[in-house]
């Protein structure tokens, strides 16, 4: 038999801790993200169905967004122990300049319909986390602007070629001037690629309203009413439109761009190049042979051609195939920091993020980029001290096997 006893106060007082309440809601809210994945849930309560789908949503059957996330889940890590790991340093080289961790904040368009604080909070994050940041040419945050917002940040320009080639090299201009520091030209978008959901909603810049779109701003209205109050939408690259985006990237978008346009570039721009949306190696060798100082192995978070390559899997051969001629970035499929982690032992120099730092956004703002970031921080620590490595430069093959 088991003895029993009432128990006294003395002894159950400290297991009696209210938890204290916390009134803002959005730090309540992020506070409870342990997650990039707790952050999308967030979002999706956050903000309107179809800017929440334009966010997360890819090309036609979704297909190759769920092969590069399902790569990353299926991978092993090869961990080694009995190694001190007490002190662990993220910090790496990113274009010959210091980061403090293995990524950076991509591209995205429209960033400020995700969120009011748009690119401006993303750029003051990433300045204060020392690492870089790239407005896309579709952002809806004039390039002057960002760079005030930012101005100590490691500022990238993102580069589609339109059509009216002018366009293009008066962009580059206004990024030198306001002192970009690289230029990333994205190459894998002759022409639109089939965005279903975005078609099935209707999406369209400005949102338009419809009987739809009102009944989401009755469940939305903290979202609208930030829309509806702020500055307009300012477009970094173009003064408006009002079509779908699907339309607005095949009026725009040059489809007959080679890899001899890259000696254009050149001559508009003296800074570091790189190439966004390589996909194969042969693809690789020749951006590099062509003067790339660095790639990134993309298929564009699975926007555009589904069932195309995942990038994760290419990472050994074109490290390899360029042997050291340019860095090697990555991007596609990435919501830890663990799949961070496994892209750098593989051979990538540094990967970028782009639907994991605005579900933060959409989430919480400014302070829900923040928490992606440190979410993203403490798994590539805590991953890295698992594996038994104190460096980035200490990842290698020997610590993750691709099924």
């Amino acid at each position: 038999m088991t003895k029993r006893q009432i128990p006294k106060w003395s002894e159950f007082k400290p297991l009696i801790k209210a938890k204290p309440i916390e009134l803002n809601g959005t730090k309540r809210r992020l506070s409870k993200a342990l997650t990039i994945n707790d952050l999308r849930t967030a979002a999706k309560k956050r903000t309107p169905g179809s800017v929440f789908d334009y966010t997360d949503g890819a090309a036609e059957g979704e297909i190759t967004i769920r092969r590069s996330r399902e790569l990353f889940g299926d991978l092993e890590f090869r961990p080694s122990i009995l190694h001190d790991v007490s002190q662990v340093d993220t910090t790496t080289s990113i274009l010959g300049k210091p980061a403090s961790q293995p990524f950076a904040f991509a591209p995205t368009g429209f960033t400020r319909l995700m969120n009011h604080e748009g690119e401006s909070a993303v750029v003051r994050v990433a300045e204060r986390r020392n690492i870089p940041y790239a407005l896309s040419t579709m952002g809806t945050t004039s390039i002057e602007d960002v760079a005030t917002s930012g101005p100590h940040a490691r500022k990238w320009f993102q580069l589609y070629v339109w059509k009216d080639r002018a366009a293009g090299e008066d962009l580059m201009l206004r990024a030198k001037a306001a002192g970009y520091e690289a230029l990333i030209l994205t190459v894998d978008v002759p022409v639109a690629g089939a965005r279903l959901r975005d078609a099935r909603n209707g999406f369209s810049i400005p949102p338009q309203l419809t009987v739809k779109t009102v009944a989401e701003a009755a469940i939305h209205p903290a979202w609208w009413i930030n829309l509806l109050t702020t500055a307009p939408l300012t477009f970094a690259s173009l003064s408006s439109w009002s079509g779908t985006i699907g339309e607005l990237l095949d009026k725009l978008f040059d489809p007959t761009m080679t890899v001899k346009d890259l000696d254009w570039i050149r001559s508009f721009w003296d800074g570091p190049l790189i190439v966004k949306g390589i996909q194969t190696v042969e693809d690789a060798k020749r951006v590099v042979d062509a003067g790339a100082d660095a790639i990134v192995l993309s298929n564009h978070g699975g926007r555009q051609l589904d069932r195309a390559p995942v990038p994760l899997r290419l990472v050994p051969d074109v490290a390899e195939a360029i042997g050291g001629r340019a860095e090697i970035c990555v991007d596609t499929g990435i919501m830890s920091g663990a799949d961070i982690v496994a892209a750098i032992a593989l051979g990538a120099n540094h990967t970028m993020i782009g639907r994991a730092y605005l579900y933060g956004l959409m989430a919480g703002g400014e302070r829900g980029v923040d928490r992606a970031a440190e979410i993203l921080t403490k798994e590539i620590t805590r991953t890295m001290q698992l594996l038994g490595v104190n460096k980035i430069s200490d990842l290698g093959p020997q610590h993750v096997r691709l099924p």
